[in-house]
């Protein structure tokens, strides 16, 4: 290796102060310089490695940190949802007795769903009855009846009155005032025949009225809440 290969000349220049400037000459070998630099690269590349490493354990940390509050979430999700079937198994039994309740009030209203308060009927008509009309005798048949002629209300039964007038026209008074009861229709006289009550003339007489849907009580038909 020969030195005069580094070294490097300076053709002499003349400077301000009159000094020449010295050639400078490199006597390390090159050897060295490429040690000197491959190790700068490999510090480069190290510090590269260590900011890369440094990014991922960040990333590493953060996404752990996302993994463990998810995982706390999840968790709290679970207990609450356990939670709400323990509660939601304690009313199991409710929601059976409210099926056998509103099974019940089915069979109710199917067994009484015809149901009539003749006890009713019988009180409004101890209000009703003319001054001249004295009633001996009711009976009440509830079978369906075709409706009347001209009428389109079907009859779900009929009531038959026996009594005791004074004069016919009685009883047309008296059948003027079963047709205004409600759930009461079409009334008629089957017979009125004259009689003697020791000297007084009285008139025996027989009638029926139809029962209308109006007559049924609908205590066990009403809508649900009403």
């Amino acid at each position: 290796m020969s030195v005069l290969s580094d070294m490097q000349q300076q053709t002499a220049q003349p400077v301000g102060s009159g000094l020449v400037a010295l050639p400078k000459v490199n006597l390390l070998p090159p050897e060295i310089a490429e040690s000197a630099r491959f190790r700068k690269v490999q510090l480069g590349l190290a510090g590269g490695v260590l900011a890369a490493i440094g990014a991922v354990a960040l990333l590493y940390v953060g996404a752990s940190s996302s993994l463990s509050d998810a995982n706390t979430e999840l968790a709290a999700s679970q207990a609450t949802g356990a939670q709400l079937r323990a509660e939601t198994a304690k009313y199991n039994d409710v929601t059976a007795v409210y099926a056998q309740a509103a099974a019940a009030e089915a069979m109710l209203t199917q067994a009484m769903g015809e149901e009539v308060r003749y006890s009713q009927f019988l009180n409004d008509l101890s209000l009703t009855v003319p001054e001249n009309i004295w009633v001996t005798n009711v009976a009440f048949n509830q079978v369906p009846v075709a409706p009347a002629v001209g009428s389109t209300v079907p009859g779900i039964g009929s009531a038959t009155f026996s009594g005791i007038g004074f004069k016919h026209d009685d009883v047309a008074v008296w059948l003027e005032s079963l047709a205004k009861q409600q759930g009461y229709i079409d009334p008629y006289f089957s017979n009125s025949t004259e009689a003697l009550i020791g000297t007084r003339t009285t008139v025996n007489f027989s009638s029926t009225v139809t029962l209308t849907p109006d007559a049924l009580s609908k205590r066990y038909t009403a809508p649900a809440g009403g």
